[in-house]
């Protein structure tokens, strides 16, 4: 039996003026339904097919306060090591 595919709960994206795609989808949360993850990313057609230039995540909980997600790590890339601080702006917003 093939696992679910989860459903976003939104969706929208836009062309840019160089070709990529600049997209924002709403996800729920996958231990809590009532939480939401945010995700932005930028996307590309490269010679292999469409590649994820650019993502960010940022996690919602259900009484509104929000945080930003780690990064993923695509399997064949080493993981960042550069440390974020945990006063920049855009990390944590309530």
């Amino acid at each position: 039996m093939m696992a679910e595919r989860q459903k976003y709960k939104a969706r929208f994206s836009s062309r840019l003026p160089n070709g990529d795609f600049l997209s924002f989808t709403v996800w729920p949360g996958k231990s809590d339904p009532n939480a939401e993850v945010l995700t932005i990313q930028i996307r590309r057609e490269g010679s292999a097919g469409w590649e994820t230039v650019h993502r960010i995540a940022i996690y919602r909980t259900p009484d509104g306060k929000f945080s930003l997600l780690p990064e993923r790590t695509p399997a064949s890339q080493p993981a960042k090591t550069e440390p974020i601080g945990g006063d920049e702006a855009g990390e944590s917003i309530e």
